[in-house]
This record gives structure tokens, sequence and C-alpha cells, in this order.
């Protein structure tokens, strides 16, 4: 179904508004913010932010009791799965892989096609799902949730009187994943002021993914865009840009066509939010099809398909260095009581 297009596009070679000056070349680069941007009106409290958690470790959200958002997020790991495409209730497998839950929050937009302007609004999403977690209606999962008291009487503290709604569900989980920061990577240190963070073949591989072009999207503190562009506008690219070579072939580039289908615009064809490069070490495998088993591969494939350039082999090693530099520390998890029902289990045959 074609809609009027709610996303900005912006153009290739934007850059952020801060930027490092390395050997007289300027990079668009940044440390991560301790913390990430907070909507006026989801503000974050400890007893919201508590049970967030519990909803996002509930595989109760499930049709059939068998998955919860960390299933295919796991906030224990990397926030993903590591799989080419997540499994869903029943076992059925989606369309493309999981991106990571870690630092989603300083993402312009979320999903792939960056259909989701917020947090909030992408929590809503999977639920509902039939392949991902399958429940039939927002009715049906606070029929599900009003009937276990716990879950209740936290809506009732954290949202007031009659709390429990589909909105405040994603609130909740928004609030969170809010906390799901990676700081101190060795880039950060670095950029912070302790030259000794950072490998000289990382900092090689730095001044490359410049040179080479790499940060003409990879901009801005999450290497996702512009810190400066607006939460739920989305800093979109075309992907693959240059069509006429193997990888697009190989890894089957072209029958997803991203942004067009949600929006059915011609001109949306291949259009995808930009992927943060935090962490991507860990997140293997790599692009929306989860096609690409290795970061050097995936740093071949975007040189060529991106800008149609060919990489020497230490090249390709300096500039993989520098994307392990992005690694931060995982926020120290901690799994959750969940509510408990007695003497009958709200899950029954579907």
């Amino acid at each position: 179904m074609k809609t009027d297009n709610p996303f900005r596009h912006v153009a290739f070679g934007a850059v952020c508004a801060v930027t490092l000056m390395l050997s007289g070349q300027a990079l668009a680069m940044e440390p991560l913010p301790a913390q990430p941007p907070v909507p006026a009106d989801n503000p974050l409290s400890a007893a919201k932010i508590e049970l967030g958690k519990m909803l996002y470790f509930d595989p109760r959200l499930s049709i059939d009791g068998t998955v919860s958002c960390n299933s295919c997020h796991n906030v224990m790991t990397n926030g993903t799965d590591n799989r080419p495409v997540s499994v869903g209730v029943k076992g059925q497998k989606g369309g493309r892989s999981a991106p990571t839950v870690f630092n989603a929050a300083f993402l312009s937009a979320q999903f792939w096609d960056g259909r989701a302007a917020t947090l909030e609004d992408q929590a809503k999403g999977p639920i509902l799902n039939p392949i991902e977690m399958g429940m039939p209606s927002e009715e049906a999962v606070l029929e599900r949730l009003s009937r276990i008291p716990g879950y209740v009487a936290r809506f009732a503290e954290v949202f007031g009187e009659n709390g429990l709604t589909y909105d405040n569900i994603a609130k909740a989980i928004a609030a969170y994943e809010r906390t799901l920061i990676t700081p101190n990577s060795p880039f950060d240190r670095y950029m912070r002021g302790d030259k000794s963070a950072m490998s000289k073949e990382a900092l090689r591989g730095m001044k490359l993914v410049e040179s080479v072009g790499c940060t003409a999207c990879h901009t801005g503190p999450n290497f996702a865009g512009p810190a400066t562009l607006p939460v739920g506008k989305g800093f979109f690219q075309k992907f693959p840009t240059f069509t006429d070579n193997e990888y697009v072939r190989k890894y089957d580039f072209m029958s997803d066509t991203g942004l067009h289908s949600v929006t059915g615009r011609e001109e949306d064809k291949h259009m995808w939010r930009v992927p943060t490069w935090r962490n991507v070490a860990l997140t293997a495998p790599y692009f929306h099809n989860g096609a690409v088993k290795t970061l050097d591969e995936a740093v071949r494939v975007m040189a060529k398909t991106q800008l149609n350039k060919d990489l020497k082999d230490d090249e390709v090693h300096a500039i993989v260095a520098f994307l392990n530099s992005l690694t931060g520390e995982i926020p120290p998890q901690t799994l959750p009581v969940l509510p408990q029902t007695a003497n009958m289990s709200v899950v029954g045959d579907q």
C-alpha cells in the first residue's frame, strides 16, 4: 500500500556538526554520550525501567509463551541473536537479521527500514507480528497481562490508575532500552584524551574510513548518522549503490527493497536506515539479510557496493581494527523476577 513518505532522506555526504582533527584531516566522529535522548512524554524512572526490563524478558508477551524481546535481542551478550534471521513463534523465520538493541536509543529511526520513528513505536511492532511474537491484537496482550496481578500493580505504580495500556507497555520497554548504552570503548577513551587506548593499526583504520569515504554515512557518536538529526526523521542511504558486482549477486542484496517495502514509493527502493558501527565486531552476521559471515568481508562488500572501490588486504585489516575499537562495555544485566500467576497459566492452548 502506498502512503505519504514520513521520512526525510539525508543526502550522501552529510557530516555531523562535531569533527575530530587527526593529522590534518577532518573526521566526522564523536565519542558516545553518557545519556541518550529521552522524550518529554516518557521520562525515565527506576520503577519504569524495572517494569520495562520485566516485559523485555517475559515470553508471555508471545502467543505461545516461547519468545521474548530478549530472544532476538539478547542483552546478556551483544544485543542480537547472531543468526542470519531471527526465529519467532512456532519456529517461523523472519526476513531480516535482528539489529542490536545496544545504543538503539541514539538512532534517529528504528528497524532496518526505519519504519518506526522511536523506541516506543518499535516496541509495539514485534509483539503483534505474526512471525515474531504472534499476539493477535493489542486487546489480547492487555487481557493477558491484566490476569497477572503483579503487572497490574506495577503499571498502576508507574503510570497511575488504569495504567495498563498498550502505549504504556511500549513506554516501559523503551525506558529500559534507553539504559542499554555501551560506553568506554577504546575509541571513546582515545577521543577523550587517552592516546594509548587505540593501536596503531586501529588509528590507521580510523584515517582510512574517512579517506575511503565510509564516514559520508557513518557519522556521529553512534556512527549511524548526524547527532543533530531529530529523532524520528531517519538517516537513510541507498544500498547497494553500485549493483554490477559479484557481491550484490552472491549475497542477494536486491530482493529486499528496504524502505520501499513500507511506503511503496519508487524513490524509496533499496533505501535503508544507516546501521550503527558500535559493537559491530560482535554482531555478525552482517547486513539486513545476515548474508555476510565475517567483518572483513563486510568491509569489502561495503567498499565495493557503496563506493565502487576494491580495498587491499592491509586496508581491510586496518579498518577492521578500527571497527573493533568501537566495542564498548556491555552494561551488567541481572535477570528480573517476573510477576507470577498462582494456580493457573495465562498461556493456554493456542
